[in-house]
């Protein structure tokens, strides 16, 4: 964990209408103005994430996965939304973690010990990563530079902050790389990876898995332009 990049590279390592006046009826079609494009959709509105919560989740969106000449940014890329859709889940409610204690430290090898579901985690986990930030550097998360950004994030890389409300700091790390990672990664069905970017920058072919004869052909060093399919795609 100490060594990881908290950036982009590591994930490499481990990718409204337009309102249009009306035409007289006189007027020949070829000089109506033509039709602008309609304005793409706004994103969707969060579930789970409060207003504060929202900022600091999309704050550590851009910052591992910062726009380039490979993809957007880690929100324009649906990360944040994908963060948000997962905790309002089954998964964030931790349906399918056994809750009943005892709760003991465990060793690094025995994974998730707390007696947190992942919501709870997560929210608790901004509160008092934000809380932090203000003492140590006066204002919220969202609003470091983005040194220090990256300085707080390794150290909670590497269990070295101490959260004011006493939770410890990797677990919180681990469930946010883990998810960053899986909203840049993940099918765009479930609010992330908008496009398929992350897929066509890894020349990742999506839900076919019959991707034996293209391995052969282009084992030679030359880029595979994938045409990836999601879930959505096969319906």
């Amino acid at each position: 964990m100490a060594d990881r990049k908290v950036g982009r590279r590591a994930f490499l390592l481990a990718a409204g209408a337009v309102g249009a006046g009306q035409v007289d009826a006189q007027t020949p079609a070829a000089s109506a103005p033509a039709a602008k494009p309609a304005a793409p959709p706004p994103p969707p509105g969060y579930v789970f994430l409060k207003p504060a919560e929202a900022a600091f989740v999309e704050a550590v969106c851009d910052h591992m996965i910062p726009a380039d000449e490979l993809t957007p940014s880690g929100v324009d890329l649906g990360v944040a939304v994908f963060i948000d859709r997962a905790l309002a889940s089954g998964w964030g409610k931790g349906d399918r973690l056994y809750l009943q204690g005892p709760w003991k430290t465990g060793t690094p090898n025995q994974g998730y010990q707390l007696a947190l579901t992942p919501a709870e985690l997560y929210r608790a986990g901004i509160s008092q990563a934000n809380a932090w930030c203000r003492k140590t550097h006066g204002k919220a998360f969202d609003r470091l530079t983005g040194d220090q950004k990256e300085a707080f994030l390794q150290a909670l890389s590497k269990g070295a902050v101490q959260l004011p409300g006493g939770l410890p700091s990797q677990p919180f790390f681990d469930v946010i790389y883990q998810t960053v990672m899986e909203g840049m990664f993940a099918d765009p069905v479930y609010g992330g990876n908008r496009d398929k970017a992350a897929w066509k920058m890894l020349g990742f072919p999506g839900v076919m898995a019959n991707n034996a004869a293209n391995i052969g052909i282009y084992n030679d060093g030359r880029r595979f332009p994938a045409k990836p399919l999601s879930i959505a795609d096969m319906s």
